[in-house]
């Protein structure tokens, strides 16, 4: 086992026997056997589309098959065992017709013809055999170059596969992960693995365009709404991941049956949704981010279903109400499947004993995408002229159990009072119940979104730019991120691709990048490692 892909990896090195994020090193080999399996078809794939062979139902499944290899989607070696050869299937019907319609098929690379064992043990005993990060490319500084590509490209179809469920699809999208999966099987120098990088951060804004469009041309634009953080009476069912649609389903088919719906972590923003909101029995905000869910979810008198990633081993004392669905999923745990019928999840939450109380703790502002923002761009612009507003940060990213994240509480308490926060994802969570008051009635901490919103916050700063007639760089406007997983780093890339420098990253750098591609991000973008919350105010401020 060899896993360096999240920000928590072992001694930030990487995790060898067993994962931080709780994977095997079983599971792990099957996670590289299904990459390198999913470069097999991608090469045939790309090949087809040079002759106009093109198959939607491999773009799903490429998507799908490359997100479950992201941090803290799947756990279930089982279900990797039926990925892996499903991909080689895919792969052989395909071969069949790109050859007939003229294409190339006789490739080189060992994933075009790898043939996956016949039992789960023998498919574990060769994804341990591949040794796939370590032989991506002999030199390190390339291999660490076709790291970053290949886990934009788990963030990437991460977004790519949000958006397919929301009926929103490009097939240059889908075109670009063929054809970065296949190259990355090839020999490449620095200057083409460099821009393939930056190529991924293009197309993950188009990603996250589809997936914007997804959103809200379904469920509408989100607007500003009260959170509630307590609870009331009644049955109830927690929701956590990132999936709208599921949420949406989960409410319609609880309509009616006395269960309070509550949402955790990314969910959060889910509150603000016109669509989602309407439901009466849509009530409040439990709990914090997805790492502290076993401290957690043990007090949820209720059914819980795990939509996308961030999910942890259940405990025992909860593990009976937890329910998965999508691609999320852990050993032995019941699994909703593609009819989406949540029966099962509300016999559960019928079963339980639910909330016997009411208890207030206050509430938190959700609802400041893009839309709510750029209504009232005329009065920042104002504010900003009139100095009202002296600065912008935008604090936010992943959140995460690795020490060093007290950072970002205490930068966000530090920000002086003429000074806007803006925040998207579970990094939020560090401060998301701060009392940060208002400039000119506008909310100084304003909440944009979960992380899949990243595009909310690029079309904010690229609104407000127009609006001084300047380039983004050039604004009052500084960009503090933390990152745990791969969609951090695919976001991470669409903003290089931008042109968009001085971004502070932490709360360390990944352990997949060395020195010397370090100095190449830190010359052209001008990457910065957090320090402490004093002397980057100090440096930013002055």
């Amino acid at each position: 086992m060899y896993c360096n892909q999240c920000e928590q990896t072992a001694k930030g090195i990487a995790c060898t026997t067993i994962g931080v994020c709780g994977k095997t090193e079983h599971v792990a080999g099957l996670e590289d056997l299904l990459t390198h399996a999913i470069q097999g078809l991608c090469l045939v794939a790309d090949a087809g589309r040079k002759v106009g062979v093109v198959d939607n139902a491999v773009d799903r499944f490429t998507c799908e098959a490359i997100f479950s290899c992201l941090t803290n989607v799947d756990f279930d070696p089982a279900r990797f065992g039926v990925l892996i050869h499903k991909a080689v299937a895919l792969r052989e019907t395909l071969k069949a017709e790109v050859k007939a319609a003229g294409g190339k098929i006789d490739f080189t690379a060992a994933a075009a013809t790898f043939s996956p064992a016949d039992s789960l043990t023998g498919l574990e005993e060769q994804g341990a055999a591949l040794n796939y990060i370590n032989t991506l490319d002999a030199n390190p500084d390339l291999q660490s170059l076709k790291q970053i590509t290949m886990y934009g490209l788990r963030g990437l179809a991460a977004y790519a596969d949000h958006a397919a469920i929301l009926g929103k699809e490009d097939d240059s999208v889908y075109a670009f992960i063929h054809e970065a999966m296949a190259t990355l099987t090839t020999e490449q120098g620095l200057n083409e693995l460099v821009a393939l990088a930056m190529k991924c951060g293009q197309v993950n804004l188009k990603a996250m365009e589809l997936l914007d469009a997804g959103n809200t041309g379904t469920y509408g634009h989100p607007v500003p709404t009260p959170v509630p953080l307590g609870h009331i009476p009644g049955k109830c069912i927690l929701v956590t991941g990132h999936d709208l649609k599921d949420l949406a389903m989960l409410l319609e088919q609880t309509k009616d049956k006395g269960i309070n719906i509550y949402t955790h972590g990314e969910m959060l923003p889910c509150h603000g949704y016109p669509e989602l909101k309407k439901y009466s029995h849509f009530y409040g905000h439990f709990g914090t981010a997805w790492q502290n869910q076993q401290k957690e979810m043990p007090e949820f008198p209720g059914a819980i279903l795990f939509t996308t990633n961030c999910i942890q081993k259940p405990k025992e004392s909860y593990q009976d109400n937890v329910f998965t669905t999508g691609l999320v999923g852990w050993p032995h745990i019941a699994h909703i499947g593609a009819d989406k019928d949540f029966t099962p999840v509300i016999n559960r939450a019928l079963a339980l004993p639910g909330f016997t109380d009411t208890v207030d703790k206050g509430s938190v502002l959700v609802g400041f995408a893009r839309n709510t923002v750029l209504g009232v761009a005329d009065k920042v612009v104002a504010a900003v002229k009139s100095k009202a507003i002296r600065h912008f940060f935008l604090v936010g990213g992943c959140d995460g159990a690795k020490p060093g994240r007290n950072y970002y509480t205490e930068i966000v308490e530090q920000i002086p009072a003429d000074c806007m926060v803006l925040t998207l994802a579970c990094g939020k969570f560090r401060f998301f119940d701060k009392q940060l008051g208002d400039i000119g009635g506008i909310p100084r901490l304003l909440d944009i979104g979960q992380c899949n919103d990243a595009y909310s916050a690029i079309q904010i700063a690229v609104a407000l730019a127009g609006a001084f007639e300047c380039g983004v760089n050039d604004l009052p406007l500084s960009m503090i991120l933390s990152w745990y997983e791969q969609k951090a780093v695919v976001i991470l890339l669409t903003l290089l691709s931008l042109g968009i420098k001085n971004i502070h990253l932490g709360p360390s750098l990944p352990a997949f990048i060395t020195p010397n591609v370090l100095n190449v991000l830190v010359e052209n973008f001008n990457i910065k490692p957090v320090t402490t919350p004093e002397a980057d105010l100090k440096a930013i401020l002055g």
